[in-house]
């Protein structure tokens, strides 16, 4: 793999997945793409909590179908240890890795907190843009997948909206947070400065207890606040 920049932000990555064979070819793949460094492999979910806690990587490739324990416990108990002794800071944030996008599991994943999903068909680059993307702290959405996985698997934090009670505007721009827009896009077509917007989608995943904007999101089409068809 090529040396870095000196300039260069470098995202540090874990990779979890029970076969051996795919584990590798995304370590030696990932590898070699610019501003990624894979610092570690993890075989299963106990294995992926013990590895990430002492290695402190930025990011977890997570799989879901795993023994012992599933990616799903996995990033829920990682994301729970925001400022423990092992991760001072803030846990690694967690990109699912599956290979089918209406795989059960991704959205009960995308509710425990993971920033959002990739397919493993995916070219290699484009799944290491979805790791320095979420490792920048944005989230990976796709929002149409996002609307079948729902629709047939709803989960209990459908419950959260109602008890929210967001205003006009934060019910609109988690809307348009739906749509997978970003902040500038959502201020540029609400007509109001990015700061306000950052407001309102901080003030929305505090409402709604969401770990990140991608949990929103889902609570959003759990809860029919975003139905299928809606494009903003």
């Amino acid at each position: 793999m090529t040396a870095p920049d000196a300039t260069e932000t470098v995202t540090t990555l874990l990779i979890a997945d029970d076969d051996e064979v795919t584990r590798s070819g995304l370590r030696t793949l990932l590898a070699a793409q610019p501003g990624i460094e894979v610092v570690g492999e993890a075989a299963d979910g106990v294995e992926v909590v013990e590895r990430a806690r002492r290695l402190r990587p930025d990011v977890v490739l997570m799989d879901v179908r795993m023994p012992r324990r599933n990616g799903i416990e996995a990033t829920r108990l990682l994301l729970a240890e925001a400022g423990s002794a092992d991760f001072a800071s803030a846990p690694p944030r967690v990109v699912v890795i599956t290979t089918f996008e209406n795989d059960d599991y991704v959205t009960a994943a995308l509710s425990a907190g993971a920033s959002g999903f990739v397919l493993k068909r995916l070219p290699v680059r484009q799944i290491a843009e979805a790791v320095r993307v979420v490792a920048a702290g944005e989230a990976i959405l796709f929002p149409a997948a996002l609307r079948r996985m729902v629709a047939a698997r709803p989960l209990d934090s459908a419950a959260a909206l109602p008890k929210a009670a967001l205003t006009g505007r934060e019910e609109e721009v988690l809307r348009l947070m739906a749509t997978g827009l970003s902040n500038p896009d959502i201020a540029e077509g609400l007509t109001v400065s990015l700061e306000t917007v950052k407001t309102h989608v901080g003030n929305v995943l505090t409402k709604l207890g969401a770990q990140n904007r991608t949990h929103a999101v889902v609570i959003a089409y759990e809860s029919g606040l975003v139905v299928p068809g809606f494009t903003g």
